[in-house]
């Protein structure tokens, strides 16, 4: 095997477009690398488009006579989800901590794995297996199945048996963990500040159950965990101390680690980058997770090959370095065939994510009794909810369109929905609290009321005018710290619509409230709380909207 080959094998590419055009073709003939990665804005529109591109690029294989390549995507479910079109929408991994249930993790990674492989995908870049112990963690959160390491560990295997039953290779992220975490590794290199016996005590739990269940890659994450390395300017995508010394040897990992997007910023950019490039396969990691940007690819293959020919990089480590990605080639090679598109979406899997949904809702506080609702034919219900946008890099959430107003209406013809900014302003926020003045019932959203913190002064605002908002956290249950003055609060876990849905529905009492919640709120209450109803024996039926407020209004 050439240099340029032993390079190519050690790389997963990107690139921008929605076909294979012929100058990608070119490259992936010369570099032969172990595969791409996809990415939602820049190689995705539709299934049948996404199946299409995947064919182009296994041909470009059969006609070389290698096996096939690795096609990645991050399809988490909940709020990042590289294939949004068309697929199954779950909830995501906090939802299904809520329920606590491995069944339906399992099943949720069968979803996942079948359309996938319907869809030409074999890697996937999931599950999730930090454990999420920082309410400030601001790229982690509802991406985690919670803050217990054996819960998380118990739900992430069962997530891994399921997707990798249909011949897509799960993958267990973010190496040596990431949910104890205060800073977004896609802007900075954070810190965990833990010694050996707590991370192994915590943060190595989920990936110690996810080897275990067979899986078939590891990626390192971009934090600095000076306990191992005794550096806290180190990534550990750039320590052999973590990847050969903890990951293989103590944890017994075989399977293929692959590191973290290498055009985050905690590692470096630029010229930058042919450095940190060789120090991570001289780490241990297989595969290099590459952005689409050309220059740097450019940068990465110059680099690793010079290092080759000056014997900074042992020709024999390097071999050694492609075989787990070799064997996991010819695993897929292995699967049954492709299934048919006509498994997306399609009723079982959509049964999947409605139980999910409907098992994660959870009442954490309701001190005036007022779920589930009981209005009279009369009465006038507000719903106030902000334009979903992405917090981080890893989120898809501002392409969901939230329908929270029209699926109340389903149960109770006067509703009226108010669309507000993320951040309202002091007169937004004033102009919504006399709004809300004139309803019966008001039910106002949140999406990381911390991280957004205009939208806490909002539910303060209602609060302090009399108003008796019941608040419900679309994301995570922290929320509630920021206004522990509210008495009625619910957590969905997802913006996805089978869980706003099961919202509608158990605010009515169509179903009960049965989640509980996978995380404790800091000096409010524990992991493991959830107030249950009961479901109503009537509900009120639907009818025209009332006519005297627009049903879709924003501010």
């Amino acid at each position: 095997m050439g240099y340029e080959h032993l390079v190519g094998h050690h790389l997963l590419l990107a690139f921008e477009g929605f076909m294979l055009d012929q100058t990608m073709r070119e490259r992936l003939l010369a570099w032969q690398p172990a595969g791409v990665t996809l990415f939602r804005h820049s190689n995705i529109e539709s299934p049948e488009q996404v199946r299409a591109l995947t064919s182009a690029i296994q041909q470009v294989a059969r006609e070389a006579g290698w096996a096939p390549f690795l096609i990645a995507a991050d399809q988490e479910g909940g709020q990042l989800a590289a294939i949004g079109e068309g697929v199954t929408a779950l909830p995501g991994n906090m939802a299904l901590g809520a329920t606590g249930s491995d069944d339906l993790a399992f099943r949720a990674g069968e979803v996942i794995g079948r359309e996938l492989a319907a869809l030409g995908i074999n890697v996937n870049y999931a599950p999730v297996c930090d454990v999420n112990s920082n309410p400030q963690n601001p790229v982690i959160g509802m991406r985690s199945f919670g803050e217990e390491p054996h819960e998380v560990a118990r739900l992430a295997a069962a997530m891994i048996r399921g997707m990798q039953r249909h011949g897509v290779a799960a993958t267990a992220k973010h190496f040596p963990g990431h949910g104890d975490t205060a800073e977004d590794s896609h802007l900075e290199a954070p810190v965990v500040p833990h010694g050996r016996d707590r991370l192994a005590r915590v943060e190595w739990v989920p990936f110690r159950a996810a080897i275990e269940a067979g899986v078939r890659l590891v990626m390192t994450a971009h934090v600095a965990v000076p306990a191992i390395t005794g550096q806290a300017t180190v990534p550990a995508t750039l320590s052999a101390a973590l990847i050969e010394d903890v990951l293989r040897r103590e944890l017994g990992f075989e399977g293929v680690v692959v590191s973290d997007a290498l055009d985050m910023h905690a590692i470096q950019q630029g010229e930058g980058l042919l450095l940190d490039s060789l120090a991570a396969v001289l780490a241990g990691n297989n595969l290099l997770l590459l952005g689409p940007k050309r220059e740097d690819q450019a940068r990465v293959v110059r680099a690793l090959h010079q290092a080759l020919e000056r014997g900074l990089w042992p020709a024999a480590q390097a071999r050694a370095g492609t075989q787990p990605a070799r064997q996991l080639r010819r695993w897929i090679a292995e699967q049954p065939a492709q299934p048919a598109l006509d498994v997306l979406a399609c009723e079982a899997h959509r049964r999947v994510a409605q139980e999910i949904a409907e098992q994660s809702i959870t009442l954490v506080r309701d001190d005036n009794r007022m779920l589930p609702l009981r209005p009279s034919a009369t009465a006038r219900i507000g719903v106030f909810v902000p334009q979903p946008v992405d917090l981080t890099p890893a989120d898809t959430s501002s392409t969901v369109r939230l329908q929270l107003g029209r699926l109340l209406r389903r149960f109770h013809p006067l509703v009226c929905e108010y669309v507000f900014p993320p951040d309202p302003g002091e007169d937004e926020i004033a102009s919504l609290v006399e709004q809300a003045r004139i309803f019966d019932y008001v039910i106002v959203a949140t999406q990381n009321a911390w991280q957004q913190p205009a939208q806490a002064d909002l539910v303060r605002a209602l609060v302090a005018a009399g108003v008796r908002p019941i608040v419900v956290a679309l994301r995570l249950p922290y929320d509630l710290i920021a206004f522990p003055q509210v008495r009625t609060f619910v957590c969905t876990y997802s913006l996805q619509q089978p869980s706003i849905e099961a919202l509608a529905k158990a605010i009515f009492g169509d179903i009960p409230f049965s989640g509980r919640l996978p995380v404790s709120i800091p000096g409010l209450f524990p992991r493991g709380h959830g107030l249950q109803t009961t479901r109503h024996l009537t509900v009120i039926p639907a009818s025209k909207p009332h006519k005297g407020k627009s049903a879709d209004m924003s501010s």
